[in-house]
């Protein structure tokens, strides 16, 4: 008798540029649950989802700096002008393959929301406070 090969079927996530939003969702998902801000995500055909607090609250989402991060293939820190996310900060990246974007995904910035000057300005001196010594600038 000859025995069966051993075959294993294996979950995988595609991300492809037909990718759609039942395809995207666990990533987004994941990415929500790693950084905790609002994550967007759509293939380069296709609408995707739109995740917050580890639920998909649209999965028919699109938004305009997605579809230009598509269309470009570049990154993209703004502000929209319209849209869910309008007047809102966001960070929006290429998932480029063989150098063409075949979908982008979009967190809100929170970089975007922080006086950097203010929140470092204190820097040196909670370092002091913590460790008793001053850092050394180099």
């Amino acid at each position: 008798m000859i025995s069966r090969p051993n075959i294993i079927r294996m979950s995988r996530v595609v991300i492809s540029e037909d990718a759609r939003s039942a395809d995207l969702a666990a990533l987004a998902l994941a990415f929500n649950e790693v950084v905790q801000l609002p994550v967007t995500m759509r293939s380069a055909r296709f609408p995707g989802v739109r995740v917050e607090r580890g639920t998909v609250l649209d999965d028919e989402y699109s938004g305009p700096v997605l579809e230009e991060v598509i269309a470009t293939g570049k990154s993209i820190r703004t502000t929209p002008k319209d849209g869910a996310y309008q007047g809102i900060p966001v960070s929006v990246a290429p998932i480029l393959v063989e150098g063409r974007a075949v979908a982008a995904v979009g967190i809100v910035d929170v970089i975007g929301t922080i006086d950097i000057p203010e929140v470092f300005g204190a820097y040196e001196a909670v370092i002091k406070q913590v460790s008793g010594k001053v850092p050394v600038k180099r």
